[in-house]
């Protein structure tokens, strides 16, 4: 007989053994289930009882025992009426086990599989590669769940026949892989159309808790936010939550030499474009003049009134047209003061080479009452300094509503290469607006300040503005607005508190004798240089 049939035949008379054995001793093992747990009941009781109950507790069962023990038959029915409790106790068999739980992977991935599968598969595709009866593993090659149960990292198969050139095309499946994988999030999505292959991942939040401040940057250069370890190889210090680390910065390059010298911010009302302005103009101000236009009339930039270098702040259509014509002399100024000293050989006059920032606010608010009043464009009196402003070095900051994108002048569109797009946008918005397509999906709720940033002709990154929250606004935080105030050229009464008053003198300031005025020390020096504003002429 060959030896695998011993070993069966082993195998087989082994089983049936077991299983007779186990039929024999069930009694045995239910009884002993119930002593345990018989065992574990009084263990419970003895412990529950006080200690001064324990001694009259032991002589009591030492009675019951010793009467027990002098009845006729007494130790034999005990035996047999624990025997049986003991039974009875045992009789409930142990508790199954709990099903194991199913995996997410299988759970996720395949709802996200069947979720594809409509916009995927090919009629026409013999061996398809997503089909209603397939499996995720098939077109999934790796994936990643972090300890939430969520997905973050994701890479996927498609067939060569997807049009992943098309942007409606790509749009439609980012949707899908978003509204599976969790719309509270962003992700990023790296299309390789060489290799028919889509990489997704999940990318952490950026801080929110950064507040402004004055920032580790050369004259010039404007933090317009902070972005991802990979967007950027630089690190600055900041102060956050109390502490200072090293965060990646989205540096903005302005002057003569910049190749992208005015800058273009458009948002989804409500998510902090006027912040972005207020924290543009804080950081400028060391260096340079500012006029600034608040188109929507809402006082969010009043906190500038009267400062040094502020020149003017202006809310209404009149004062706006003033200003904007003054910029547009001055910029015709000092191109000309700087081309009669480069032709003398001489050194630029100063006022002609202190940087000049132009900040509009809404300014296409001002442009539909200008039309309705029949005046000029504010965005047409814009068309000097903004094509001359990097050698005159006049900056023009514009940022505007995102539905208001139709609504700016072409000229305007065109000379501002620097581009900030802030709040949940679409694709075609987000195209729009930065002029490149956008590779990262916005989450849903985007908190105030997140958005995303072009310079030129980089790629897109991710932007979270400081919080600069208006000083003036009762309903912010203090610690904001403070942060705000120490940062204002110098203080204001309206904002800031007042100086404490001198303690008044316990008695009468004594005379000497000779009659003289006693001599105090007065300090004519000045902690910081004042910057002497220009009126507008």
């Amino acid at each position: 007989m060959p030896l695998h049939r011993h070993l069966s035949k082993g195998r087989e008379v082994a089983r049936t053994a077991g299983d007779h054995a186990s039929d024999m001793f069930a009694p045995l093992a239910v009884i002993g289930r119930g002593l345990r747990h018989q065992a574990g009941w009084a263990k419970t009781r003895w412990q529950a009882t006080p200690q001064e109950r324990r001694g009259p507790t032991l002589f009591l069962t030492a009675a019951t025992l010793i009467g027990i023990y002098l009845l006729p038959h007494g130790l034999l029915f005990a035996l047999i009426a624990l025997m049986a409790s003991a039974a009875w106790a045992g009789r409930t068999p142990k508790a199954p086990p709990a099903p194991p739980a199913p995996d997410v992977a299988d759970v996720k991935l395949s709802a996200l599989y069947s979720a594809l599968t409509p916009y995927l598969c090919g009629p026409e595709d013999a061996n398809p590669l997503y089909h209603f009866e397939g499996s995720y593993k098939s077109a999934f090659s790796s994936w990643e769940f972090d300890g939430e149960g969520r997905l973050c990292r994701l890479e996927l198969g498609y067939p060569a026949y997807f049009t992943d050139t098309e942007p409606t095309a790509r749009a439609r499946i980012e949707q899908v892989v978003q509204g599976k994988a969790g719309r509270a999030r962003e992700y990023r999505f790296d299309w390789d159309e060489e290799s028919n292959r889509l990489r997704i991942t999940a990318m952490a939040p950026l801080p929110t808790d950064i507040v402004a401040q004055r920032f580790v940057a050369a004259p010039g250069e404007i933090v317009l936010g902070f972005t991802d370890e990979d967007g950027t190889a630089r690190t600055i210090p900041v102060s956050q939550g109390g502490t200072t680390t090293q965060q990646p910065p989205v540096v903005w390059r302005t002057g003569p030499r910049s190749s992208e010298p005015h800058l273009l911010a458009l948002g989804v009302t409500g998510h902090g474009t006027s912040s972005l302005l207020r924290s543009v103009a804080l950081q400028a101000l060391p260096y340079a003049d500012l006029v600034v236009i608040d188109g929507a009339g809402t006082g969010e930039h009043a906190c500038l009134v009267n400062r040094p270098g502020v020149h003017t702040v202006e809310t209404s259509l009149h004062g706006a047209l003033a200003a904007l014509e003054w910029a547009t002399h001055e910029t015709d100024r000092r191109l000309a003061a700087l081309n009669a000293a480069r032709h003398a050989g001489t050194a630029p006059p100063a006022d002609a080479t202190r940087p000049l920032w132009l900040l509009l606010d809404h300014p296409t608010e001002l442009s539909e009452l200008a039309h309705a009043e029949g005046r000029p464009d504010p965005q047409d009196l814009l068309e000097l300094p903004l094509r001359h402003g990097r050698a005159a070095r006049v900056t023009v900051v514009i940022a505007d509503d995102l539905e208001a994108r139709d609504r700016i002048t072409p000229t305007v569109r065109a000379t501002t290469r620097a581009r900030v797009l802030l709040g949940p946008a679409g694709p075609d918005e987000g195209h729009a607006a930065l002029g490149a397509p956008l590779d990262i999906v916005p989450a849903a709720h985007a908190p105030i300040g997140r958005g995303y940033a072009r310079i030129g002709n980089g790629a897109p990154v991710r932007l979270q503005v400081p919080a600069t929250v208006d000083p003036l606004d009762d309903e912010a935080p203090p610690q904001l607005r403070d942060a705000v105030i120490a940062l204002l050229p110098h203080r204001d009464s309206r904002t800031e508190a007042a100086p404490a008053a001198p303690p008044r003198p316990e008695r009468a300031p004594t005379i000497p004798a000779d009659g003289a005025p006693a001599a105090h020390p007065v300090d004519l020096g000045k902690t910081e240089p004042m910057i002497r504003s220009r009126p507008i002429s």
